[in-house]
């Protein structure tokens, strides 16, 4: 589990799409909810899903699908 947390949050800073920057931001907090639970703290492994990969992460691609990118540009 902190494997995947470690790749996924290098990933974060290294992938050049923001779509994926926040897919890879999802799958690193879903990392780190797999860490509480091994660690036998499963209300605050269950909260972090919840509140972090379900609410925080939809507001995240939410706000990155409703930004404009400039037509014609491939940056």
């Amino acid at each position: 589990m902190a494997a995947i947390t470690v790749a996924s949050s290098i990933m974060v800073i290294k992938a050049k799409e923001i779509v994926h920057c926040a897919l890879f931001c999802i799958a690193a907090l879903m990392g780190t909810a797999g860490v509480y639970i091994l660690l036998n703290a499963q209300f605050i492994g269950v909260i972090q899903i919840l509140v972090y990969v379900g609410a925080i992460g939809v507001v995240i691609l939410f706000a990155v699908m409703l930004t404009k990118r400039k037509v014609g540009t491939d940056e």
